[in-house]
């Protein structure tokens, strides 16, 4: 019965559960997508700085140095090398094979094109110009009041662009014999020309002149550079009257006899005249320049506008001369 109970006694089977790891969280993933990420930033900036020229890496770094110089002058010695910044590889991003480097490709063919394009413009401009003087021959032609005048007007093309000249007679003077009071003959030539110039955008320079024929100077001490300074500011208002805009014109100043027209005669009545210059882009860059290379060395003592002040002009009413 020992025996019989011995073996009806129950097997009982214990389960030990072991405790598992803990829950490690997501941390290294965020460690290993910010390694992923500066990983591709640094092969995107190795690729951007193997595939752009070094005329474009000189203008970055001139920008940097002096960002508004070279936004103002164009300054730097790789501003002006490129039309972009990055060129960037290939033709095709998505093209595994034939990656080159087009910035060294293409930095030289930019940089042809660039003078191509200069050119162009000035031929463009020179022929516009052309074409206005043929515009103003045209009109002296077929008005019947100023056809009588043409032998005052000489048209010629200069490095600052075209010039009107018109030049005084002796049997038919321009003003006034020692004075800036306009003949009505050459107020309406002058408001005539005026009236031209109105449709095109190019500045003007004015320029007065007389001839050699010594002032008889007074106690305000009047001469023939202020003379040809108050022939040459009547001039400007009468071909304002004739509609052109005040903001057209850059300059208006008085040379006296110093750049006679007859140089062999310096008392012919022809070197008193005035100049009317159509000024071209390149003559407008040079009178802007000197400005916006002061405003970039000292801005704070420069006027914010680059516009120069007219010089005021003496107003006297002279003894002799012409």
């Amino acid at each position: 019965m020992a025996g019989d109970a011995k073996k009806l006694q129950p097997i009982i089977i214990k389960k030990v559960k072991k405790g598992g790891h803990g829950h490690h969280g997501g941390a290294w993933k965020i460690a290993y997508a910010d390694f992923v990420t500066a990983m591709m930033a640094f092969f995107l900036l190795m690729w951007l700085l193997g595939s752009t020229t070094e005329g474009d890496k000189r203008g970055i770094a001139d920008y940097f140095s002096s960002p508004l110089k070279v936004a103002l002058l164009g300054g730097g010695s790789g501003s002006g090398d490129s039309s972009h910044v990055v060129k960037g590889g290939g033709q095709d991003l998505s093209r595994s094979n034939g990656q080159v480097r087009r910035g060294d490709v293409e930095a030289q063919r930019s940089t042809i094109n660039l003078h191509v394009l200069k050119e162009q413009q000035r031929k463009a401009e020179v022929s516009r110009l052309e074409q206005l003087k043929e515009q103003i021959e045209n009109d002296l032609r077929n008005n019947a009041k100023l056809a009588q005048f043409s032998s005052h007007i000489k048209l010629d093309m200069t490095k600052d662009g075209l010039r009107i000249q018109i030049v005084d007679e002796q049997q038919r003077p321009m003003f006034d014999v020692g004075s800036a009071s306009v003949k009505p003959y050459m107020r309406e030539l002058l408001r005539a020309i005026g009236g031209i110039l109105v449709e095109v955008p190019n500045r003007l320079t004015l320029e007065g002149h007389t001839d050699a024929t010594p002032f008889g100077s007074n106690d305000r001490g009047y001469s023939n550079w202020e003379l040809s300074s108050d022939r040459a500011n009547a001039s400007r208002r009468e071909l304002m009257a004739g509609g052109l805009a005040e903001d057209r014109v850059l300059r208006v100043q008085g040379l006296a006899s110093s750049s006679p027209f007859i140089a062999d005669d310096p008392l012919d009545p022809q070197n008193r005249r005035i100049s009317i210059i159509v000024m071209n882009r390149d003559a407008e860059d040079r009178f802007f320049r000197p400005k916006l290379e002061a405003d970039v060395a000292a801005p704070a003592e420069v006027p914010p506008s680059i516009r120069p002040e007219r010089p005021m002009l003496v107003s006297s009413q002279p003894m002799v001369g012409r």
